[in-house]
């Protein structure tokens, strides 16, 4: 099939790094394996600040580009055979796929999905409406946690249309980075100034305001209380937030955070293999690409319970997941990993295993194209 992908909130070739635009990127490729997938649009929807004129401005571009679509592939060969939407809420509504899709004739996917009630007849009422138009007008919902089902069901009246995708990730690349750690922790130590005696703890994440802002806050709360460890903490990342960051870790961790700054998506499977332990308690995290990389890398996670975090740290198994926000449990956590140097031998063996069986892109893509054929063939019936 030829495939229309839009990304609302953040197109899929945007030069800002984030987990959701790898996502959209991995979508892609998994989707490429069995059919051809055109980026349909670079129309960004997003209103971040609750902007009610903003708001019905970015509606009717939204139609006025769905109509350019629609006379761009009606009657012609370029037409795509189904349009394919991903991450989808209130703040980022899906302002093409509905209508393009009831133009053409063609069956409406979309991935990752959130439905707010709360937001009705708030300053997002445009988005949050649109949201749920488009939910309800959908032939298929693939959600990448359990977060998504509990959202979305409740306004399907065919629960079949709804279909669980495991997070995905490229393991190959990662599991190599693993066979190679030695290497790897020995160039790492190198270039940072690191000890070879000491564990490394590894952060990843943008630094802008809001949620990762709080994280990083949090784990340098956390931190404060295992500070006569040893341990290095390597924190991988930038953004406008930088400073507010640096100022988290001067106080009571002087000298323990080490900052790399943004490091480019082909070398962090380098920094996971040579970490001991991911460390990141992802306040309001939608399920964290990173800390799925990481267990690809065979990097044990320690983070908070949140979101679709449990769909992607096993834990116990792969990594321990606390409290989101309680600086103390995450404390206990990390020290605890820390203190049992076989017990991370064996997390890191689960975590190399089960992501390769369970969140490699091969399997997605198996996965994505039975929901894709499964869905055309109901609507034909």
């Amino acid at each position: 099939m030829k495939i229309a992908f839009y990304a609302p909130m953040k197109s899929p070739d945007s030069l800002v790094p984030s987990g959701d635009r790898e996502m959209a990127r991995n979508l892609i490729r998994a989707l490429g394996r069995h059919h051809t997938v055109e980026i349909a649009s670079r129309f960004c929807s997003r209103d971040g600040t609750g902007d009610s004129v903003r708001q019905q401005r970015l509606a009717g571009l939204g139609k006025k580009i769905a109509e350019r679509l629609v006379r761009r592939w009606t009657g012609t060969d370029e037409a795509p055979d189904a349009w394919f939407t991903y991450h989808v809420y209130h703040k980022a509504p899906d302002r093409l796929g509905t209508d393009v899709s009831r133009a053409l004739g063609i069956p409406y996917f979309m991935a990752e999905v959130s439905h707010a009630p709360k937001q009705a007849g708030g300053r997002w009422d445009s988005g949050y409406r649109a949201a749920e138009a488009s939910i309800r007008a959908a032939d298929g919902i693939i959600g990448l946690s359990g977060l998504d089902a509990a959202c979305v069901l409740p306004l399907l009246t065919d629960r079949g249309r709804y279909h669980h995708l495991a997070p995905f990730t490229d393991t190959a690349p990662l599991a190599a980075a693993a066979q190679n750690r030695a290497l790897h922790r020995k160039d790492i130590c190198r270039r940072f100034g690191i000890g070879a005696d000491s564990p490394i703890l590894l952060a990843v994440g943008m630094m802008r305001a809001g949620d990762k802002l709080a994280s990083y806050r949090v784990l340098a709360k956390a931190l404060e209380r295992i500070a006569g460890r040893n341990w290095t903490l390597l924190i991988v990342g930038d953004g406008p937030a930088r400073a507010d960051v640096e100022a988290a870790y001067g106080g009571g961790l002087p000298g323990r955070a080490v900052f790399a700054g943004a490091v480019p998506s082909g070398e962090l499977p380098a920094f996971y293999a040579a970490a001991d332990l991911l460390v990141w308690p992802a306040v309001n995290e939608a399920y964290g690409m990173a800390m799925l990389e990481a267990q690809a890398a065979g990097l044990p996670v320690a983070a908070g319970r949140t979101g679709g975090v449990p769909d992607v740290v096993r834990d116990g198994r792969t990594g321990v997941l606390c409290p989101v926000g309680d600086a103390a449990a995450f404390a206990a956590s990390a020290a605890d990993l820390l203190d049992a140097p076989a017990r991370l031998d064996a997390m890191r063996a689960s975590a190399l295993s089960l992501t390769a069986a369970e969140n490699d892109i091969a399997v997605a893509a198996r996965r994505l194209d039975e929901i894709l054929q499964t869905t055309v063939k109901a609507r034909a019936a």
